[in-house]
């Protein structure tokens, strides 16, 4: 069983990786031909970032669209194909589970349809809001999100433990459900703050998204091993295309989709409190961001020279490159960090 497991996670991932790898210059190609180009913030409402990064402007957005559209290909193309060959090898191969993967599914393809209509807005400034949503908009949208994913879990799967490492199993009754929804809402917050720099926002999800891979298999949860698995794959494929000088950036498609994901598929492993270790950097971003804002609402000052802290470094002179690996190096060191905290506290 663990090494069909294996095999079966192995074969996925690389498929996955094969055809996004594939499909990409298509979906570049669409965006460069629609003009569906990022648009920078001007220089009144953020000066050092827009003269930092005005190189940028016009290049396509909405790349996240190969990581999640080919996860979705996948679990609906290995499901079908499992009911159509119902025995052997093929039907093992499929991965769309209730249990497991239903919820991040669904969670992923619902909030990057709502990211891709932001990014629609940003590009051609239509909309309400001219241009993308504001931030109160977005954390609406994570919220409302969230919510039905509370829901889903207290009242369809009965869950209202949560796990605190090295001391045992909480019950929380309906304390879970507010706490669901701040997991998730924080996580898609701090992910969209992290994607700022070519490569940095998938480089960081990529070792983020493999360490719950590794512990949802430690936890013999082979499909969501596997959808995490399907996931890097697409990942890396978005990433070969999305290093300095990207061709595409990822948009709110991506992050929106990848942050809620991500939040629960760690509150499916009960590893929530797991989770801002394996994502300090998405929690660094996130926070870097509410002390300017407060800061610059009570002092009347900045603390630092733009926010979200990848920007204050590139401000004092880091090249983006540097920035962007020196942040991967550290993602790396802390998803093993957190798959040794889960093996520890296993007694593994």
């Amino acid at each position: 069983m663990i090494n069909f497991a294996i095999f079966k996670i192995g074969l996925l991932s690389t498929l996955s990786f094969l055809f996004a790898w594939a499909v990409t210059p298509l979906m570049s190609h669409f965006l460069y031909k629609y003009k569906l180009g990022k648009q920078i913030r001007d220089e009144t409402s953020a000066p050092i970032f827009a003269q930092l990064h005005k190189h940028k402007a016009g290049t396509p957005t909405m790349g996240g669209l190969v990581i999640w559209v080919t996860t979705l290909i996948f679990a609906v193309f290995f499901y079908y194909l499992s009911v159509v060959f119902p025995l052997g090898y093929i039907k093992s191969l499929n991965f769309l589970t209730r249990t497991e993967v239903w919820l991040p599914l669904a969670a992923l393809v619902l909030s990057a349809l709502v990211g891709a209509v932001d990014d629609v807005f940003n590009v051609k400034k239509i909309g309400p809001f001219g241009g993308g949503l504001k931030m109160r908009h977005r954390l609406f949208l994570y919220t409302a999100i969230a919510v039905i994913g509370a829901w889903w879990f207290y009242y369809k799967l009965q869950w209202d433990t949560l796990h605190v490492p090295f001391f045992g199993d909480v019950t929380m009754g309906l304390w879970y459900i507010p706490f669901f929804i701040f997991i998730i809402v924080a996580t898609a917050f701090s992910v969209n703050e992290i994607d700022g720099l070519d490569g940095l926002a998938g480089g960081t999800l990529l070792a983020a998204f493999a360490s719950f891979g590794v512990i949802a298999f430690i936890q013999g949860r082979y499909d969501l091993a596997t959808f995490c698995g399907v996931v890097i794959g697409a990942l890396l494929a978005f990433l070969w295309f999305n290093i300095y000088p990207a061709k595409f950036i990822m948009g709110d498609t991506g992050s929106m989709s990848l942050g809620v994901t991500l939040g629960i598929v760690a509150m499916l492993t009960n590893t929530a409190l797991v989770l801002p270790v394996i994502g300090f950097l998405f929690v660094l971003e996130s926070l870097s961001v509410i002390i300017q804002m407060t800061s610059k609402k009570i002092r009347k000052k900045k603390v630092f020279l733009s926010a979200p802290i990848h920007h204050h470094f590139e401000a004092k002179g880091w090249a983006e490159a540097t920035i962007v690996m020196r942040f991967w190096v550290i993602s790396w060191v802390l998803a093993v960090v957190g798959v040794i905290i889960v093996l520890v506290d296993r007694g593994l």
